[in-house]
């Protein structure tokens, strides 16, 4: 956590930081009857009192949240580590036959975690690897398709998206790559870029993708930067979620100068001064070059925030080829003041953004939202229903996951999601068949309305089924 020496240095002028590490249940329950916010150890706050009830009453939660994670971080690792290592013993040792034989012939029958072969959770939620025939480059749905698969894919290890990338949509791998937090003091980003290019008109029209990895199920730093209310003010940029940021690459004291200052701790490269120069470097030796951004969940804050840091260094050449922003099951970034500073930026440089939100994702609804407290969506909202239709909102229905008018009908939608699984292929085709694990997810779903919907098969599914009038041609 940063101190209160660190933020007066000059990289933001107001904050609030929540560390669970610090916390114990008797001082988290303290908050709610004490209105000084630096009485607890584990809040450092530059408004030190908040008689608001409702305030902390928010905060209290999140941090309650966030100790939970962290208290059953390593039994959450090992079980999705156990849970993807079953998931593949049968497909990586050519199926039951093959792990017996090989069991028989005394081989190793553990999956490689760095094969080409082995499968996340998230994609053994989809298992669909090729992209939608029927929407070409050019059509209006195009880069909101690939996208989400892009982002689909980032869940998995460099193997397996060079070899979705070159051998199922033949494009160019151009890289995956583990970034580092300075705060954490680990690597907790992971990326990959891939180039699209078509030829138009004799000439070389390169897109380049570039895909943030997303919430990792069984993660409990990712579900805590999802969580977390922390925030750091920039001046006349606004609260910007600092989790979000610190996987970004802010770095320790300093925040965002223009080039990352040497860190001899730092053992990996920062995400976004890296992805900012490979970018440079592609679009300086091709004019015809533009790109995009996008992920899923922690994916699409990270990919939201790219753009933003863009603004605040003022990266002309890389602003002028941006051709837009396409996140799913985004959560909320940062307050009204940073929303409308994006909305000026991203109207003044012609850039589209987008945010997908499918149903009831819960996700989506995360960090809190109400006139107490600072987090606001802000952009474009493509909201789907269940039936897969479209429309652009302002903000999806039931915006705060925690809503008890939203209960019902949350849980109401959860079980004709689950009917559906059994009759979309019927309906659509095998390309919409779902497995097991996602029908055990939507089971969930009746407990925990909201987290199936945040899977990322019912974003593929609504890009493919629902209606493409609702974006301009690229």
């Amino acid at each position: 956590m940063a101190s209160t020496a660190e933020c007066n240095k000059g990289f933001c002028s107001n904050y609030m930081l929540l560390d669970p590490k610090k916390a114990t249940l008797p001082d988290i329950f303290c908050l709610l009857f004490s209105s000084n916010l630096n009485n607890r150890k584990f809040v450092d706050s530059s408004q030190e009192k908040q008689k608001n009830f409702r305030y902390r009453l928010i905060i209290f939660f999140s941090i309650l949240v966030l100790y939970l994670l962290q208290l059953f971080s390593k039994p959450m690792a090992w079980m999705g580590s156990f849970m993807e290592t079953m998931l593949n013993l049968l497909p990586c040792n050519g199926g039951f036959y093959g792990l017996i034989m090989n069991i028989i012939r005394g081989r190793n029958v553990i999956p490689d975690r760095d094969s080409e072969t082995f499968v996340s959770i998230a994609g053994n939620l989809d298992s669909r690897m090729q992209l939608d025939r029927n929407i070409k480059n050019g059509d209006s749905m195009y880069y909101p398709a690939l996208a989400i698969m892009a982002s689909k894919a980032a869940y998995n290890n460099k193997a397996y998206t060079q070899t979705i990338v070159e051998d199922h949509w033949e494009m160019k791998h151009l890289g995956f790559n583990d970034y580092w937090n300075d705060y954490l003091e680990k690597t907790t980003t992971q990326a990959f870029l891939f180039q699209d290019k078509v030829t138009v008109d004799d000439h070389d029209d390169t897109t380049i993708v570039v895909t943030f990895r997303g919430t990792e199920l069984f993660n409990s730093d990712d579900w805590c930067s999802d969580f977390d209310l922390s925030w750091y003010e920039l001046p006349n940029v606004g609260k910007i979620h600092s989790g979000f940021m610190k996987a970004l690459g802010l770095q320790k004291s300093v925040g965002w100068p223009k080039e990352p200052v040497p860190n001899p701790s730092r053992k990996e490269p920062l995400a976004y001064y890296h992805i900012r120069d490979i970018l440079r470097n592609i679009l300086s030796n091709n004019k015809r070059a533009k790109f995009i951004v996008t992920g899923h969940s922690l994916g699409g804050a990270l990919a939201a925030l790219f753009p933003a840091v863009l603004f605040f260094h003022e990266e002309k050449l890389l602003l002028e080829r941006l051709q837009g922003v396409f996140t799913f099951g985004q959560p909320r970034v940062g307050d009204e003041m940073f929303g409308n500073y994006m909305e000026n930026n991203f109207k003044r440089h012609g850039i589209q953004y987008y945010r997908f939100v499918y149903g009831n994702d819960m996700v989506a609804r995360v960090p809190f939202d109400d006139k107490n407290f600072v987090f606001k969506h802000f952009g474009s909202c493509v909201y789907y229903n269940r039936r897969y239709e479209g429309e652009i909102v302002k903000e999806e229905p039931f915006k705060n996951y925690f809503s008890i008018w939203a209960v019902f009908s949350m849980i109401t939608n959860a079980m004709f999601e689950l009917i559906r699984s059994f009759t979309i292929v019927k309906k659509q085709g095998s390309g919409f068949r779902e497995g097991y694990l996602q029908i055990f997810l939507r089971l969930i779903g009746l407990v925990v309305p909201g987290l199936p919907a945040h899977s990322p098969m019912d974003y593929v599914n609504s890009t493919r089924l629902g209606p493409d009038a609702l974006f301009p041609h690229y």
